[in-house]
């Protein structure tokens, strides 16, 4: 076992269990330049790495009462149907096209990390009208065409979404951060399993190797979830941004501008 392998499992975990998202972020770098497995293999690898650490760690937030099953099934059914296409699509793309908009992704989600936080007159009012996201107005055709397109994009580039889907919830669900971290694990864990459908047969994949990185990340989102409750929230969500605009870079650089 390489530590390559346990320290981006570890950080992959982690990621997960704190903020709902992230997974795929790391994964797919970590297995493409740290354990040189080849482009599309490591998006397949990472989709299904990422899925059974998400299904894992949502049924611990389930078990505490943080996810919501309605919208589960709404954003999730469409967003499988969403990224399974996407995976099909992601087979023909060419490599160079799949990591140029995943670096985009990366910069996107650094970006949403490093942006002052809401006010928490506009969060607390949202949460207010609909505490637990069960209001009869829920606006279900905009959370199944942000899954479908959210979906797209996690089958394409096999990022598991999570880092738009848990600011989606909040702002037409109206749940609270813990009910949309915990909903989103749930939401990712279906897509991801999707996306990895998609790909199964059509590239090669190394399932040991698959097995050991998602032991380990287990781990990690068991940590994860215990430090998400001791640590600042903006402190962590600084530092993971800025991290993801150093691998984005990269990964422009490198396999992008200079391949």
């Amino acid at each position: 076992m390489s530590l390559s392998i346990i320290i981006a499992g570890l950080i992959t975990g982690m990621l997960l269990g704190i903020f709902g998202s992230g997974g795929s972020i790391i994964t797919m770098p970590a297995l493409l330049y740290l354990l040189d497995v080849e482009p599309k293999s490591a998006i397949a690898m990472s989709l299904g790495i990422v899925a059974v650490t998400a299904t894992i760690t949502a049924i611990q937030h389930w078990r505490r009462g943080n996810v919501n099953l309605r919208i589960t099934v709404v954003f999730g059914l469409f967003g499988v149907a969403g990224t399974y296409a996407g995976a099909l699509v992601g087979v023909i793309t060419p490599v160079v096209i799949q990591l140029s908009v995943f670096a985009l992704v990366m910069y996107t989600a650094a970006w949403k990390m490093l942006k002052p936080s809401p006010q928490p007159k506009s969060i607390g009012a949202a949460v207010a009208d609909c505490p637990d996201g069960h209001c009869d107005d829920l606006r279900y055709g905009h959370i199944a065409v942000h899954g479908i397109a959210v979906g797209i994009l996690t089958g394409i580039v096999g990022v598991g979404g999570g880092f738009l889907i848990v600011p989606a919830l909040v702002l037409l669900s109206g749940l609270s951060m813990k009910k949309a971290v915990g909903t989103s694990l749930s939401i990712v864990a279906l897509k991801s399993f999707a996306g990895f459908a998609g790909y199964a047969g059509s590239v090669a994949i190394d399932y040991q190797m698959m097995a050991i990185f998602t032991a380990i990340a287990v781990v990690g989102s068991v940590v994860g979830s215990q430090l998400g409750h001791r640590l600042p929230a903006d402190l962590l969500k600084r530092g993971f941004g800025g991290f993801l605009l150093l691998v984005a870079s990269y990964i422009l650089f490198k396999s992008v501008l200079f391949n």
